[in-house]
């Protein structure tokens, strides 16, 4: 629900947090797992890998085809997807 007016429509965080609650049983069957640490203004989402992902060769792959092509997708104001620590 949007915070400043109630009128029910999700924020921009709460639409990016419902998807990647989507992308985290895929990441989970590989032994990994994903938070959402938030949102910058400028719309770009950060996220924790945790698990398998941490460390993995493979992680900056995931992160950029895997969930942030996924949140562009279905949320065109994403700006990018970091990693953080």
């Amino acid at each position: 629900m949007c915070d400043s007016c109630g009128c029910g429509e999700k924020t921009f965080e709460a639409k990016v947090a419902e998807i990647i609650e989507s992308i985290r049983p895929m990441l989970q069957n590989d032994g990994g797992d994903i938070e959402l640490v938030g949102c910058d203004e400028d719309k770009t989402v950060r996220v924790r890998l945790q698990g398998a992902c941490k460390g993995c060769p493979g992680a900056q792959m995931t992160l950029k085809m895997g969930v942030e092509r996924m949140l562009k997708q279905k949320i065109s104001d994403v700006k990018e997807v970091v990693a953080v620590d």
